[in-house]
């Protein structure tokens, strides 16, 4: 029986990884010494905290989700009768074209101009999505409008009924014509994002998704997987487990010499033939490298290899004059990515890792515990904060257009997004990373758009106290979340009579003489009784006084409410309550019923 995947971030993306194979001629380097506790060696100079602390993170189908705001003079949204049924679409259509360079330009002055320092490109999903010269890329054999090349992938997104089917291909191959347009005009759009950097003082990184599955419910079919990922033998087969989806853990298995040669190859080629400065290997697409129980020998091999990654890059750096930094975007729970043969703090202690941006699959973790990750990677390496595209599974409500959404995001909120910043840096996070902000643009909502203006404003503490800011709480049981790689959520909770539950958070205090307050909303299921319950912020007097509210704290673009599935109760304390790092919450509660709590929300106003 077919297990649905999980929600991906982008409706036509689903699941894969997989490459060429040519070998590359390895040259063995040895691990630089790891300090011993009686003679700690210094911290070496770590070039990202002197000129990557704002980065930001784009998919390969960064532009080309919205030509309409980055190429307005020649693409437009407008409702136009279908071709192949002659009637009217029931949503807006791109219409346009073609396609062009300029639209990457613009996108990168919009960052520029915005403080950003880092844009971080991703290259591939499965295949390449830029005309690789190493590995097939994601068009190789495409002929433009051939509908049929792209079919395969429908099932890859659950949609399995033909009209349906078709419906998906209307849109699907315009989509993928914008590529086609580029590659008709010899433009290689990987290597222009390096180029429109080096116009605005940009620094321009790559980053390569390790096990990306966006074609798994269909490896034979699906365009997305490269050849190697179709071949069963290539794959894990143990990664899964209880009730998580199969499909969606057969990624590569990096045991496989086959695998390492593939990966390695394209890592290769776009640090040594692309203008790049820094890369990414980003193990969160997906969190999948060898079967779980990775002996010790595997664990060397894998660490080894990455080790031959950075030899790369250190040969690059030299031939650049230029440095050359390796970073690592992965889940916090280290010890679970040493189960698949990743020993990262083994790699940033000896200094072969020089940036770890921890961070969930799709939303902010607002307790992820940089101080801890501190300690158990060591000084050498740089530690960023990751703010996400949602700020967890919450669904809102837009009260004034009628609509339910799924989640926030946290690209339309200022609030959410100081609150995301504040989880980490007053750890001390060296930096930000930004990933999924372009996610907020793609429905094409009326009033819901990124806020890119607030991009260069968020990644220096000092400058956040004060402000009005938003918190929030991880959230289990939804396809959001990618066990047991994501750091575990606090709620949802029941509590019981006189039951107590104590959040930890992680806050910034704020100044006492500015007018601010501490807002505790109480998110709980519809239908819940709500009466005896209290709130304490780190050991204060209990407050009882609650005003029922389904108003979110802050809105988020034109989300203003909860859903109708739920209530909210909202208490008020004094902002000096708060302090810098961990922040205890605690809920009692005093009725016979027991208390479905959702979430908890926070917000200083």
């Amino acid at each position: 029986m077919h297990t649905p995947k999980p929600t991906s971030r982008r409706n036509f993306l689903k699941d894969s990884v997989a490459g060429a194979m040519l070998a590359p001629s390895f040259t063995h380097i040895t691990p630089r010494p790891i300090a011993s506790p009686e003679v700690p060696l210094p911290p070496a100079p770590n070039s990202v905290l002197t000129r990557n602390r704002n980065l930001f993170n784009g998919d390969t189908c960064v532009y080309f989700y919205n030509p309409e705001l980055w190429q307005p003079e020649d693409f437009s949204l407008k409702t136009v009768k279908n071709p192949r049924t002659g009637k009217l679409n029931t949503r807006p259509t791109l219409q346009g074209g073609p396609f062009s360079a300029k639209a990457i330009h613009r996108y990168v002055d919009v960052l520029a101009d915005n403080g950003v320092d880092t844009f971080v490109i991703n290259a591939n999903a499965s295949r390449a999505w830029y005309p690789s010269k190493t590995i097939p890329s994601i068009l190789d054999g495409y002929k433009r409008g051939d509908r049929s090349f792209f079919r395969g992938h429908a099932i890859c997104q659950g949609i399995t009924k033909p009209a349906a089917i078709e419906d998906f291909l209307d849109h699907f191959v315009p989509f993928m014509n914008s590529y086609q347009d580029l590659l008709d005009a010899g433009v290689d759009w990987l290597a222009e994002t390096a180029k429109a950097c080096r116009r605005r003082g940009v620094s321009p990184w790559v980053s390569i998704r390790m096990n990306d599955l966006h074609g798994c419910n269909n490896f034979e079919g699906s365009f997305f997987n490269l050849p190697l990922l179709k071949q069963k033998d290539m794959r894990l087969e143990c990664s899964s487990y209880g009730d998580q989806n199969w499909l969606y853990r057969q990624g590569l298995n990096y045991e496989k010499p086959e695998v390492r040669r593939q990966m390695f190859e394209q890592i290769r080629e776009v640090v040594e033939d692309y203008d790049f400065e820094g890369i990414e290997l980003d193990w969160w697409r997906q969190p999948l490298c060898c079967e779980p129980g990775a002996s010790a020998e595997t664990t060397a091999m894998i660490s080894d290899w990455i080790r031959e990654i950075r030899a790369l890059t250190e040969r690059q750096a030299q031939k650049t004059g230029r440095p050359y930094p390796l970073s690592l975007r992965i889940p916090g729970r280290l010890a679970m990515l040493k189960h698949i043969g990743l020993d990262v703090a083994a790699l940033c202690r000896e200094g072969t890792i020089d940036l770890v941006c921890p961070t969930g699959f799709f939303c902010t973790t607002w307790d992820m515990p940089h101080d801890a990750l501190r300690r158990e990677l060591g000084d050498r390496v740089a530690i960023y904060g990751v703010i996400e595209g949602s700020p967890n599974s919450l669904p809102v409500f837009d009260k004034k257009g009628k609509r339910t959404k799924g989640l926030r995001d946290t690209a339309a909120s200022l609030e959410l997004m100081r609150g995301s910043a504040v989880s980490s840096l007053v750890l001390g996070a060296g930096g930000i990373e930004w990933f999924n902000f372009f996610v907020t643009d793609q429905p094409r909502l009326p009033g819901l758009r990124a806020d890119y203006t607030a991009l260069g404003k968020m990644h220096q503490l000092d400058q956040l106290r004060g402000q009005p800011k938003q918190y929030a709480f991880g959230m289990n049981g939804t396809s959001q979340s990618i066990t047991p790689f994501e750091t575990p959520a606090q709620l949802p909770v029941v509590l019981e009579r006189k039951g107590q539950y104590a959040f930890k958070t992680v806050m910034c205090a704020e100044p006492t003489d500015q007018g601010l307050v501490l807002l505790v909303q109480l998110v709980l299921k519809a239908g819940s009784r709500f009466e005896g319950a209290s709130v304490s912020v780190n050991g204060s007097w209990p407050e009882t006084l609650f005003t029922r509210s389904d108003e979110l704290l802050f809105p988020c673009g034109p989300y203003t409410h909860l859903t109708k599935d739920h209530i909210g109760h909202i208490c008020q304390l004094p902002v000096s309550l708060i302090r810098d790092g961990w922040n205890e919450i605690l809920v009692e509660h005093g009725s016979k019923q027991p208390l479905g709590l959702v979430t908890v929300e926070l917000g200083v106003k």
